[in-house]
């Protein structure tokens, strides 16, 4: 970073609430696994998987207070991996 830049320091309580909401989250992803959504039940757990990602990737990776470049280089990642995903579900379905 250059000098100019103001470097952001991330409080306990904002990761005391993250690290909760990830708690809660892993949480309802193993009572996902005891309820049967039929062919829905990947994407469900998906689901609740890339807001698990997207918290972590926001505040500890420190996403949110990065440069606007970081933050196009991750999304274009995730529209590929989205694609990737879709690809292969349209393949599981198909078949």
């Amino acid at each position: 970073m250059s000098d100019n830049k103001k470097h952001h320091i991330s409080t306990y309580n904002s990761h005391l609430i993250v690290l909760i909401a990830l708690l809660v989250l892993t949480t309802i992803t193993v009572l996902i696994t005891q309820i049967n959504f039929g062919a829905f039940s990947v994407g469900v757990a998906l689901a609740v998987a890339m807001i698990k990602g997207g918290l972590v990737l926001t505040y500890f990776m420190h996403l949110k207070y990065d440069e606007m470049v970081f933050r196009i280089m991750v999304l274009l990642i995730l529209l590929l991996f989205a694609i990737v995903v879709g690809i292969t579900f349209i393949d599981y379905l198909l078949r």
